[in-house]
Protein backbone atom coordinates (compact mmCIF):
# COMPACT_ATOMS: atom_id res chain seq x y z
CA UNK A 1 0.00 0.00 0.00
CA UNK A 2 1.24 3.89 -0.53
CA UNK A 3 2.39 5.55 2.33
CA UNK A 4 1.73 8.79 3.11
CA UNK A 5 4.93 11.64 2.16
CA UNK A 6 5.10 14.55 4.38
CA UNK A 7 7.97 15.78 3.00
CA UNK A 8 5.76 16.83 -0.30
CA UNK A 9 3.22 17.98 2.03
CA UNK A 10 5.77 20.48 3.51
CA UNK A 11 7.17 21.17 0.07
CA UNK A 12 3.69 22.10 -1.61
CA UNK A 13 3.28 24.28 1.79
CA UNK A 14 5.94 26.18 1.61
CA UNK A 15 5.28 27.13 -2.20
CA UNK A 16 2.38 28.93 -1.19
CA UNK A 17 4.74 30.78 1.02
CA UNK A 18 2.65 30.17 4.65
CA UNK A 19 3.96 29.52 7.46
CA UNK A 20 3.13 25.83 9.27
CA UNK A 21 0.39 27.75 11.88
CA UNK A 22 -0.92 30.38 8.74
CA UNK A 23 -1.66 27.20 6.91
CA UNK A 24 -3.21 25.18 9.66
CA UNK A 25 -5.44 28.05 10.27
CA UNK A 26 -6.66 28.56 6.44
CA UNK A 27 -7.92 24.95 7.18
CA UNK A 28 -8.99 25.13 10.07
CA UNK A 29 -6.38 22.60 11.36
CA UNK A 30 -3.85 23.19 14.60
CA UNK A 31 -0.25 23.90 14.19
CA UNK A 32 0.53 21.29 16.18
CA UNK A 33 -0.95 18.93 14.13
CA UNK A 34 0.56 19.75 10.54
CA UNK A 35 3.91 20.17 12.33
CA UNK A 36 3.45 16.00 13.31
CA UNK A 37 2.13 15.47 9.82
CA UNK A 38 4.81 17.34 8.49
CA UNK A 39 7.54 15.48 10.46
CA UNK A 40 5.94 12.40 9.25
CA UNK A 41 4.74 11.47 13.16
CA UNK A 42 1.04 11.54 12.22
CA UNK A 43 -1.09 10.56 9.13
CA UNK A 44 -3.65 12.41 8.07
CA UNK A 45 -7.49 11.07 7.49
CA UNK A 46 -8.69 10.47 4.31
CA UNK A 47 -10.97 13.70 5.12
CA UNK A 48 -7.96 15.78 6.14
CA UNK A 49 -6.26 15.02 3.58
CA UNK A 50 -9.06 15.70 0.70
CA UNK A 51 -9.68 19.26 2.38
CA UNK A 52 -5.15 20.02 2.31
CA UNK A 53 -5.04 18.40 -1.28
CA UNK A 54 -8.07 20.88 -2.37
CA UNK A 55 -6.68 24.13 -1.10
CA UNK A 56 -2.98 23.20 -2.31
CA UNK A 57 -5.21 22.66 -5.58
CA UNK A 58 -3.10 18.81 -5.69
CA UNK A 59 -4.76 15.80 -6.87
CA UNK A 60 -4.65 13.32 -3.42
CA UNK A 61 -2.14 10.57 -4.84
CA UNK A 62 0.05 13.89 -5.63
CA UNK A 63 0.94 13.08 -1.65
CA UNK A 64 1.40 9.28 -2.00
CA UNK A 65 3.96 9.41 -5.11
CA UNK A 66 7.96 10.30 -4.84
CA UNK A 67 7.92 11.29 -8.62
CA UNK A 68 4.63 13.79 -9.65
CA UNK A 69 2.23 11.51 -11.81
CA UNK A 70 0.99 13.14 -14.78
CA UNK A 71 -1.59 16.02 -13.24
CA UNK A 72 -5.29 15.16 -13.76
CA UNK A 73 -7.29 17.43 -16.59
CA UNK A 74 -7.73 20.88 -14.98
CA UNK A 75 -10.95 20.78 -15.04
CA UNK A 76 -11.40 17.70 -13.37
CA UNK A 77 -9.42 19.46 -10.44
CA UNK A 78 -12.18 22.31 -10.89
CA UNK A 79 -15.10 19.74 -10.19
CA UNK A 80 -13.10 18.38 -7.27
CA UNK A 81 -13.17 21.30 -5.29
CA UNK A 82 -15.06 21.34 -2.03
CA UNK A 83 -16.92 24.42 -2.50
CA UNK A 84 -18.88 22.87 -5.54
CA UNK A 85 -22.16 21.29 -5.32
CA UNK A 86 -24.15 19.47 -7.23
CA UNK A 87 -25.95 23.25 -8.87
CA UNK A 88 -22.49 24.73 -9.13
CA UNK A 89 -20.85 21.58 -10.88
CA UNK A 90 -23.99 22.04 -13.36
CA UNK A 91 -23.15 25.47 -14.22
CA UNK A 92 -19.32 24.63 -14.35
CA UNK A 93 -19.90 22.09 -16.85
CA UNK A 94 -21.85 24.47 -19.36
CA UNK A 95 -18.67 26.98 -18.80
CA UNK A 96 -16.42 23.89 -19.55
CA UNK A 97 -18.59 23.47 -23.08
CA UNK A 98 -18.13 27.02 -23.78
CA UNK A 99 -14.09 26.52 -23.19
CA UNK A 100 -14.28 23.00 -25.82
CA UNK A 101 -16.47 25.57 -28.10
CA UNK A 102 -14.23 28.67 -28.25
CA UNK A 103 -11.18 26.55 -28.76
CA UNK A 104 -12.70 24.63 -31.74
CA UNK A 105 -13.84 27.85 -33.22
CA UNK A 106 -10.21 29.48 -32.87
CA UNK A 107 -9.18 25.90 -34.54
CA UNK A 108 -11.56 26.55 -37.10
CA UNK A 109 -10.53 30.09 -38.04
CA UNK A 110 -6.61 30.02 -36.82
CA UNK A 111 -6.71 32.74 -34.71
CA UNK A 112 -5.18 31.74 -31.41
CA UNK A 113 -4.90 34.41 -28.64
CA UNK A 114 -0.69 34.94 -27.37
CA UNK A 115 -0.93 34.37 -23.64
CA UNK A 116 0.46 37.59 -21.37
CA UNK A 117 3.64 37.22 -19.63
CA UNK A 118 3.67 35.69 -16.34
CA UNK A 119 5.11 37.97 -13.52
CA UNK A 120 7.73 36.44 -11.14
CA UNK A 121 6.33 35.21 -7.96
CA UNK A 122 7.99 38.10 -5.65
CA UNK A 123 6.29 40.74 -7.12
CA UNK A 124 4.13 42.32 -4.96
CA UNK A 125 0.12 42.87 -5.90
CA UNK A 126 0.85 46.57 -6.18
CA UNK A 127 3.96 47.12 -8.11
CA UNK A 128 2.56 44.01 -10.95
CA UNK A 129 -0.58 46.33 -11.18
CA UNK A 130 1.34 49.26 -11.80
CA UNK A 131 4.01 47.24 -14.12
CA UNK A 132 1.01 45.51 -16.22
CA UNK A 133 -0.71 49.56 -16.64
CA UNK A 134 3.00 50.35 -17.83
CA UNK A 135 3.06 47.05 -20.14
CA UNK A 136 -0.16 47.97 -21.85
CA UNK A 137 -0.14 51.83 -22.08
CA UNK A 138 -2.76 52.29 -19.87
CA UNK A 139 -1.14 55.49 -17.89
CA UNK A 140 -3.68 56.18 -14.79
CA UNK A 141 -6.59 56.99 -16.47
CA UNK A 142 -9.60 54.07 -16.00
CA UNK A 143 -10.13 50.82 -17.23
CA UNK A 144 -13.17 51.24 -19.45
CA UNK A 145 -13.72 47.83 -20.54
CA UNK A 146 -11.91 45.26 -17.96
CA UNK A 147 -13.56 42.07 -20.14
CA UNK A 148 -12.48 43.33 -23.29
CA UNK A 149 -8.97 44.18 -21.84
CA UNK A 150 -9.15 41.28 -20.29
CA UNK A 151 -9.77 38.55 -23.29
CA UNK A 152 -7.16 40.57 -25.75
CA UNK A 153 -4.44 39.72 -23.39
CA UNK A 154 -4.88 36.57 -23.77
CA UNK A 155 -7.84 35.48 -20.88
CA UNK A 156 -10.88 34.71 -21.98
CA UNK A 157 -14.21 35.40 -20.37
CA UNK A 158 -17.37 33.82 -19.89
CA UNK A 159 -19.89 36.24 -17.98
CA UNK A 160 -22.83 33.69 -17.00
CA UNK A 161 -25.20 33.40 -13.55
CA UNK A 162 -24.49 31.36 -10.88
CA UNK A 163 -26.77 29.96 -8.34
CA UNK A 164 -27.37 32.92 -5.88
CA UNK A 165 -26.73 29.80 -2.57
CA UNK A 166 -23.72 28.61 -4.15
CA UNK A 167 -20.03 28.60 -2.67
CA UNK A 168 -18.73 29.44 -6.16
CA UNK A 169 -18.62 33.03 -7.48
CA UNK A 170 -16.81 32.59 -10.41
CA UNK A 171 -13.42 30.33 -11.30
CA UNK A 172 -10.66 30.66 -13.61
CA UNK A 173 -8.70 27.86 -15.11
CA UNK A 174 -5.67 27.44 -17.31
CA UNK A 175 -5.40 24.08 -19.87
CA UNK A 176 -1.32 24.17 -20.01
CA UNK A 177 -1.58 21.89 -22.89
CA UNK A 178 -3.81 24.15 -25.10
CA UNK A 179 -2.03 26.88 -23.63
CA UNK A 180 -5.49 28.57 -23.23
CA UNK A 181 -6.75 30.38 -20.02
CA UNK A 182 -9.73 31.56 -19.32
CA UNK A 183 -11.86 33.13 -16.76
CA UNK A 184 -15.50 33.20 -15.09
CA UNK A 185 -17.33 36.10 -14.03
CA UNK A 186 -20.86 35.59 -12.67
CA UNK A 187 -23.53 38.28 -14.42
CA UNK A 188 -25.83 38.06 -12.00
CA UNK A 189 -23.33 40.20 -9.89
CA UNK A 190 -23.92 43.95 -10.39
CA UNK A 191 -22.00 45.42 -12.88
CA UNK A 192 -19.37 46.74 -10.36
CA UNK A 193 -18.22 43.88 -8.77
CA UNK A 194 -18.12 42.38 -12.03
CA UNK A 195 -15.70 44.21 -13.03
CA UNK A 196 -13.84 43.96 -9.86
CA UNK A 197 -14.47 40.00 -10.89
CA UNK A 198 -12.74 40.12 -13.98
CA UNK A 199 -9.84 42.15 -12.72
CA UNK A 200 -9.53 39.43 -9.65
CA UNK A 201 -9.30 36.48 -12.29
CA UNK A 202 -6.75 38.41 -14.60
CA UNK A 203 -4.43 37.99 -11.73
CA UNK A 204 -4.54 34.74 -11.69
CA UNK A 205 -3.99 34.25 -14.62
CA UNK A 206 -0.77 36.49 -14.68
CA UNK A 207 0.75 35.63 -11.85
CA UNK A 208 -1.12 32.20 -10.68
CA UNK A 209 -1.95 29.87 -14.31
CA UNK A 210 0.33 27.38 -14.02
CA UNK A 211 -0.89 26.46 -9.71
CA UNK A 212 -3.81 24.92 -11.15
CA UNK A 213 -7.24 25.84 -11.07
CA UNK A 214 -9.12 28.56 -9.18
CA UNK A 215 -12.36 28.04 -7.94
CA UNK A 216 -13.76 31.53 -6.02
CA UNK A 217 -16.44 31.51 -3.37
CA UNK A 218 -18.22 34.97 -2.79
CA UNK A 219 -16.03 35.27 0.36
CA UNK A 220 -12.82 36.01 -1.14
CA UNK A 221 -14.10 39.36 -2.49
CA UNK A 222 -14.33 40.86 1.37
CA UNK A 223 -11.69 42.08 2.68
CA UNK A 224 -12.09 40.32 6.44
CA UNK A 225 -12.52 36.82 4.93
CA UNK A 226 -9.99 36.95 2.04
CA UNK A 227 -7.25 36.67 4.48
CA UNK A 228 -8.63 32.88 5.60
CA UNK A 229 -8.19 31.62 1.84
CA UNK A 230 -4.94 30.75 -0.22
CA UNK A 231 -2.78 33.90 -0.17
CA UNK A 232 -3.50 34.23 -4.11
CA UNK A 233 -6.97 35.25 -2.87
CA UNK A 234 -5.81 38.49 -0.80
CA UNK A 235 -3.43 38.93 -3.73
CA UNK A 236 -5.54 39.27 -6.45
CA UNK A 237 -8.07 41.54 -4.83
CA UNK A 238 -4.44 43.73 -3.84
CA UNK A 239 -3.75 43.87 -7.68
CA UNK A 240 -7.48 44.15 -8.78
CA UNK A 241 -8.66 47.25 -6.45
CA UNK A 242 -4.99 48.97 -7.66
CA UNK A 243 -5.15 48.10 -11.51
CA UNK A 244 -8.77 49.16 -11.55
CA UNK A 245 -8.51 52.51 -8.99
CA UNK A 246 -4.67 53.85 -9.60
CA UNK A 247 -3.79 55.78 -6.79
CA UNK A 248 -2.18 58.71 -8.77
CA UNK A 249 -5.32 58.85 -10.24
CA UNK A 250 -8.26 58.88 -7.19
CA UNK A 251 -5.75 61.45 -5.94
CA UNK A 252 -5.87 63.63 -9.38
CA UNK A 253 -9.84 63.55 -9.58
CA UNK A 254 -10.09 64.16 -5.75
CA UNK A 255 -8.04 67.24 -5.67
CA UNK A 256 -8.30 69.06 -8.74
CA UNK A 257 -12.16 67.81 -9.84
CA UNK A 258 -14.10 67.62 -6.40
CA UNK A 259 -11.52 70.19 -4.45
CA UNK A 260 -10.87 67.66 -1.63
CA UNK A 261 -7.62 68.46 0.20
CA UNK A 262 -6.36 66.92 3.22
CA UNK A 263 -7.39 66.69 5.94
CA UNK A 264 -10.93 67.50 4.22
CA UNK A 265 -13.09 64.26 3.50
CA UNK A 266 -15.33 63.12 0.67
CA UNK A 267 -18.95 63.07 0.99
CA UNK A 268 -20.71 60.04 0.06
CA UNK A 269 -22.08 61.95 -3.38
CA UNK A 270 -18.65 62.44 -3.95
CA UNK A 271 -17.89 58.41 -3.61
CA UNK A 272 -20.44 57.94 -5.66
CA UNK A 273 -18.93 60.07 -8.50
CA UNK A 274 -15.76 58.39 -8.16
CA UNK A 275 -17.02 54.81 -7.84
CA UNK A 276 -19.23 55.52 -11.45
CA UNK A 277 -15.70 57.26 -12.92
CA UNK A 278 -13.70 54.18 -11.93
CA UNK A 279 -16.64 51.64 -13.02
CA UNK A 280 -16.48 49.62 -9.65
CA UNK A 281 -18.70 48.58 -6.75
CA UNK A 282 -19.55 51.25 -4.24
CA UNK A 283 -17.74 48.96 -1.21
CA UNK A 284 -14.58 48.50 -3.31
CA UNK A 285 -13.92 52.43 -3.59
CA UNK A 286 -14.84 53.14 -0.18
CA UNK A 287 -11.49 50.47 0.84
CA UNK A 288 -9.60 52.20 -1.76
CA UNK A 289 -10.65 55.81 -0.03
CA UNK A 290 -10.25 54.40 3.39
CA UNK A 291 -6.65 53.02 2.28
CA UNK A 292 -5.58 56.37 0.94
CA UNK A 293 -6.75 58.25 4.10
CA UNK A 294 -9.83 60.03 2.17
CA UNK A 295 -12.37 58.36 4.85
CA UNK A 296 -12.10 57.17 8.31
CA UNK A 297 -13.34 53.56 9.42
CA UNK A 298 -16.41 55.46 10.80
CA UNK A 299 -17.60 57.09 7.47
CA UNK A 300 -16.35 53.97 5.36
CA UNK A 301 -19.33 51.85 7.74
CA UNK A 302 -21.81 54.44 7.73
CA UNK A 303 -21.34 54.69 4.33
CA UNK A 304 -21.49 51.14 3.33
CA UNK A 305 -24.32 50.62 4.92
CA UNK A 306 -26.70 53.49 2.80
CA UNK A 307 -28.42 52.58 -0.35
CA UNK A 308 -26.24 53.56 -3.41
CA UNK A 309 -28.56 52.86 -5.45
CA UNK A 310 -31.08 55.54 -4.12
CA UNK A 311 -28.84 57.76 -3.84
CA UNK A 312 -27.50 57.61 -7.32
CA UNK A 313 -30.95 58.21 -9.05
CA UNK A 314 -31.15 61.12 -6.72
CA UNK A 315 -28.18 62.76 -7.88
CA UNK A 316 -27.11 61.43 -10.83
CA UNK A 317 -30.95 60.39 -12.43
CA UNK A 318 -29.35 56.78 -12.61
CA UNK A 319 -28.64 54.23 -10.53
CA UNK A 320 -25.62 53.32 -12.77
CA UNK A 321 -22.59 54.60 -14.58
CA UNK A 322 -18.84 53.87 -15.14
CA UNK A 323 -17.63 50.84 -16.99
CA UNK A 324 -20.34 49.54 -19.27
CA UNK A 325 -23.09 51.31 -16.99
CA UNK A 326 -25.79 53.46 -18.55
CA UNK A 327 -26.34 56.65 -16.44
CA UNK A 328 -28.67 59.93 -17.54
CA UNK A 329 -26.05 62.55 -16.55
CA UNK A 330 -27.76 65.87 -18.33
CA UNK A 331 -27.37 69.04 -16.74
CA UNK A 332 -25.19 71.22 -14.64
CA UNK A 333 -23.30 69.88 -11.12
CA UNK A 334 -21.79 66.64 -10.39
CA UNK A 335 -24.05 64.94 -12.89
CA UNK A 336 -22.41 67.33 -15.71
CA UNK A 337 -19.03 66.51 -14.44
CA UNK A 338 -20.08 62.78 -14.32
CA UNK A 339 -20.95 62.89 -18.09
CA UNK A 340 -18.03 64.58 -19.26
CA UNK A 341 -15.43 62.28 -17.41
CA UNK A 342 -17.25 59.19 -17.96
CA UNK A 343 -18.00 58.20 -21.63
CA UNK A 344 -21.73 56.39 -22.17
CA UNK A 345 -23.13 53.29 -23.55
CA UNK A 346 -22.92 54.82 -27.18
CA UNK A 347 -18.59 55.10 -26.58
CA UNK A 348 -17.90 51.83 -24.98
CA UNK A 349 -20.37 49.93 -28.17
CA UNK A 350 -22.27 46.84 -27.83
CA UNK A 351 -20.25 45.02 -25.06
CA UNK A 352 -21.80 47.93 -22.93
CA UNK A 353 -25.19 47.09 -24.08
CA UNK A 354 -25.16 43.39 -23.14
CA UNK A 355 -23.38 44.36 -19.80
CA UNK A 356 -26.12 46.59 -18.82
CA UNK A 357 -29.52 44.55 -20.02
CA UNK A 358 -28.29 40.77 -19.93
CA UNK A 359 -27.27 40.00 -16.36
CA UNK A 360 -29.44 36.77 -15.99
CA UNK A 361 -28.31 35.05 -18.97
CA UNK A 362 -25.12 34.20 -20.18
CA UNK A 363 -22.74 36.17 -21.73
CA UNK A 364 -20.45 35.07 -24.39
CA UNK A 365 -17.88 37.77 -25.60
CA UNK A 366 -17.97 39.63 -28.52
CA UNK A 367 -14.76 37.95 -29.80
CA UNK A 368 -16.31 34.30 -29.42
CA UNK A 369 -19.01 35.94 -31.24
CA UNK A 370 -17.07 37.15 -34.19
CA UNK A 371 -15.26 33.52 -34.18
CA UNK A 372 -18.72 32.04 -34.61
CA UNK A 373 -19.12 34.20 -38.10
CA UNK A 374 -16.03 33.67 -39.15
CA UNK A 375 -16.24 29.60 -38.62
CA UNK A 376 -19.78 30.57 -40.35
CA UNK A 377 -18.48 31.80 -43.28
CA UNK A 378 -15.71 29.75 -43.73
CA UNK A 379 -18.15 26.65 -44.21
CA UNK A 380 -19.91 28.14 -46.78
CA UNK A 381 -17.06 28.84 -48.57
CA UNK A 382 -16.09 25.17 -48.33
Amino acid sequence: MDKFLPLKLKKARERTGLSQGAFARALKLSSEYISLLEAGKRTPSFATLQKIAAFLNRDIAFFFHERDSAPPDAFTLLFRAESVDDRARVELQKFRRYCDDYLRLETITNRRLELAPLYAPNISAERMADEERRRLGLGSEPVRDIFALVEANGCRILRMPLPEDSKVSGAFIYLEQKEAAFALVNSAQPAGRQAFSAAHEYCHYLKDRTEGPVIESPDVFIDEYASLYHPREPYAQTFAARFLMPPAKVKEIIEKDLRVFSPQRVTYDQVLYLKRYFGVSTLAMLRTLRNMGYIGRTQLDDYAKADPEKREKDVFGSATGGNGEKGKTGGGGVAAAVAKGIPGLEALGRPAALFLKIRHHAIPSDRYKLLQQEAAKKRKRQ
